[in-house]
């Protein structure tokens, strides 16, 4: 693993020039579908992220869900064996 990670670095990350010559291809090839290939990408981009907050909404009630169930099954374990929630023992 680390001799092909060695090999891909012996060619060095682009320089200046060498990104202005792929851009340029980029535009040669792309040319008037940059603009379409762009707004599809920031939709793409918009959509993973409503989608990435849902899942955090959900996990969100999930946790409190369980959380309440919990709480739900001390009390009831409490009540069943005849434990008081507001007794002191002194």
């Amino acid at each position: 693993m680390a001799a092909h990670i060695t090999d891909i670095l012996a060619f060095g990350v682009p320089g200046g020039w060498e990104w202005i010559i792929i851009l340029v291809v980029a535009l040669l090839i792309f040319g008037r579908r940059l603009p379409e290939i762009a707004r599809s990408i920031g939709k793409s981009l918009t959509e993973f992220k409503k989608g990435i907050h849902e899942a955090q909404e959900t996990k969100e009630e999930v946790e409190k869900d369980v959380r309440e169930i919990k709480d739900d099954i001390v009390n009831e374990a409490k009540d069943a064996a005849g434990l008081d929630d507001t007794s002191t023992d002194d």
